[in-house]
């Protein structure tokens, strides 16, 4: 077994190595949800907890780590009868992002089930992690049915395995711990709800920590065991504090004056719901068991503040994660009953470093005055040149129609379009294809029905062979690639015009964002098309270069569009489950070079050739209309709709389909 970094080298990160140990003190507080770019000891810190994690007695040879002093009742290979049991180290069970969710909540023998009615229960992950940590690298890009058995298990200490009314229950309380880089992507607002703190991390700035960070490393690289070993003192002496804090934990008082604050500092940052209460109240308390006191402090419930709040203060993607500390510490001053000569110092023993940052407000922006002069195609003109103008700011974002591809696929769970999937609506049944996980038993009936004379049935059960049993085919929705193709030329440059398309395209990213699609972004103005966001599951990454994104130009519309297909193409190569449908943001002009019609022509019918949805997002605006977005559309094979037409409460229609046919539709 190699030897794991030791949790004290871990150079700064205080707030990561503080919110990892409350947890380690109190399980109840609700495990950690670090975010944070790459490179940043996310992974090395929580692999380094499970070596400070005091030793478990279990149940010898029970599979699902019960304790010996309190066995589960409902335990699969219970009953237990009274024994001492045995000690080893607690565990680190890792979650992969591809894993099923049989390896997750374990599965049932379906035939055996049938045929013999025996439950035979294979565990799986949070049986394993039982009593110690679940570690989730890249939690945001985990499949969101996985999240949602998984906070459901750690919200209730158990984990309930149901198959064709088969059920299998079983104790699985741990420390659930997510690590994840915003930039590939966010979770749900509610399921960031569900993890109890929260802690932003990043690469320290000053030259003296990071030369330090480099020179344990190495020094670990080239001799681990005996870097451990130069760390023993400090890791058992945190250990031994963990434990000592445990024990202190029952007898911490939670006074009203406390219960005061956090009630007041959840109210004062209108955060939903009663859970930050409550995971604020259990992080206060294992604060004052970690500093070795029995009541809580004001410095105790702030901190818990900023550990707790941030995350659950983010109404939408594009929303800053932190606290604004200049309020929180007025509410604490103004229900605490002590003059501010007496309040506690925020930076003592409780705190825990580095804070999060405040809200730094909308990003993007920029002059909105004075409008250049433009020519009559609406292009700007400057000296006989077309002038590159400022970003503005988009319009407030609005709620859009569903926007569909049509068909049938097989891509990634989400929530845009038609697909096969492990979860659904039952459609049908097949033969299965390796390991039965979904069984369809009317039809595993039917397939075995005529055999039971020949298989020499005698008895009220049924004879079960491996091939009458039946998959359930399902059907649900998928996540596709939502391609953003913006004409940023300047035609589109009018101030107040450009900011309503910013916040049309700010409003379908949210869509995306809704829905679990990847997105990109292609913008094309002057003479070239660039990509401004290559295909990625961050949706607030795309909305950041659309604020920053500049106008002016010329237009040239094949040059967008040939970008576009570009990118589809690699992109089907890395993800080719995955459909995509083209959002193009233009007025349809196409100027600059030779013939700019006919060739934005040609490279519109290539996405029609290979059937790939689109719509065109009709900018044009003013009394006399040309209609060119929708001559656009017509060559793509899809549909337009207008400004006005996108927006959900529209009079248009309450949901409008991408015409065309998908290449990889059913």
């Amino acid at each position: 077994m190699s030897t794991p970094f030791p949790f004290t080298a871990v150079v700064g990160q205080d707030d990561l190595r503080l919110a990892l140990l409350l947890n380690a003190v109190s399980p109840a507080v609700g495990g950690v949800l670090v975010r944070g770019e790459k490179g940043t000891a996310k992974s090395t810190a929580v692999r380094a907890l499970s070596a400070l994690l005091p030793e478990v007695a279990v149940v010898a040879g029970c599979r699902f780590s019960c304790d010996p002093a309190a066995p589960d009742p409902s335990c699969p290979d219970g009953p237990h009868e009274p024994a001492p049991g045995t000690a080893r180290p607690a565990r680190m069970v890792e979650l992969p992002v591809g894993a099923s969710e049989d390896r997750l909540v374990g599965a049932l023998d379906i035939e055996r089930a049938l045929a013999e009615g025996v439950k035979a229960f294979e565990p799986g992950l949070l049986a394993d992690a039982h009593r110690g940590i679940l570690y989730v690298d890249e939690v945001n890009l985990l499949h969101d049915h996985l999240v949602d058995l998984l906070l459901d298990a750690a919200a209730m200490g158990a984990s309930y395995v149901e198959r064709e009314g088969v059920s299998v229950r079983h104790a699985a309380r741990f420390l659930l711990v997510g690590t994840m880089n915003p930039e590939e992507g966010e979770l749900r607002p509610q399921l960031l709800d569900r993890f109890g703190l929260t802690v932003e991390v990043a690469a320290s700035r000053e030259p003296d920590q990071r030369v330090e960070v480099v020179r344990r490393r190495l020094a670990y690289d080239d001799d681990p065991a005996g870097f451990a070993a130069r760390w023993a003192d400090e890791e058992a002496a945190v250990r031994q504090r963990i434990v000592v804090a445990r024990e202190l934990l029952a007898q911490v008082r939670l006074g009203d004056g406390a219960l005061r604050q956090i009630a007041a500092t959840c109210a004062a940052f209108e955060v939903d719901g009663m859970r930050a209460d409550i995971v604020m109240a259990r992080t206060a308390t294992a604060l004052a068991a970690w500093a070795g006191r029995t009541d809580v402090l004001a410095e105790d419930v702030r901190q818990a503040a900023l550990l707790a709040l941030p995350h659950r203060r983010r109404r939408n993607p594009f929303d800053a994660p932190g606290l604004d500390e200049d309020k929180l510490d007025e509410t604490l001053e103004e229900f605490s009953g002590e003059s501010p000569e007496d309040d506690p110092d925020p930076d003592g023993p409780g705190g825990g470093g580095g804070r999060p940052q405040p809200d730094s407000g909308p990003q993007g922006g920029g002059d909105a005055s004075a409008r250049p002069e433009t020519g009559e195609d609406g292009e700007p003109q400057a000296s006989g040149s077309a002038r590159e103008q400022s970003a503005v700011r988009a319009a407030e974002p609005f709620r859009t129609k569903a926007l569909s591809v049509p068909g049938i696929g097989e891509g990634a769970a989400g929530r845009r379009s038609r697909a096969r999937t492990e979860h659904g609506r039952t459609t049908g049944s097949r033969r299965p294809r390796g390991a039965l996980t979904k069984l369809h038993l009317a039809a595993t009936v039917q397939a075995a029905a005529p055999y039971q004379r020949a298989r020499g049935r005698s008895g009220p059960g049924l004879v079960i062979r491996r091939d009458d049993l039946r998959q359930a085919t399902r059907e649900g929705r998928e996540g596709n690639l939502v391609l953003f193709v913006v004409d940023a030329s300047g035609s589109m440059a009018a101030r107040q015009r450009m900011g309503a398309v910013k916040g049309a395209v700010l409003s379908l990213l949210l869509d995306a964002y809704q829905r679990r699609d990847k997105v990109g972004l292609v913008t094309f103005r002057g003479s070239a098309a660039d990509v401004a966001l290559p295909p990625t599951s961050s949706v607030d990454a795309a909305a950041v270069r659309l604020e920053s994104l500049p106008t002016g130009g010329r237009t040239p519309l094949a040059a967008g569009l040939l970008k576009a297909h570009e990118v589809l193409r690699v992109e089907r190569l890395r993800d080719p489950a995955r459909r995509a449908l083209v959002v193009v943001v233009t007025d349809g002009r196409a100027t600059g070079g030779p013939e700019p019609v006919a060739l934005a022509g040609r490279a519109a019918r290539l996405f029609a050739a290979e059937g790939v949805a689109s719509v065109v997002v009709d900018c044009e605006s003013g009394p006399v209309r040309l209609e060119l977005a929708g001559q656009l559309a017509g060559e793509l094979g899809g549909t337009a709709v207008t400004l006005d037409e996108l927006r959900a409460d529209s009079i248009a229609g309450l949901v409008r389909d991408v015409q065309g046919t998908s290449r990889r539709a059913a």
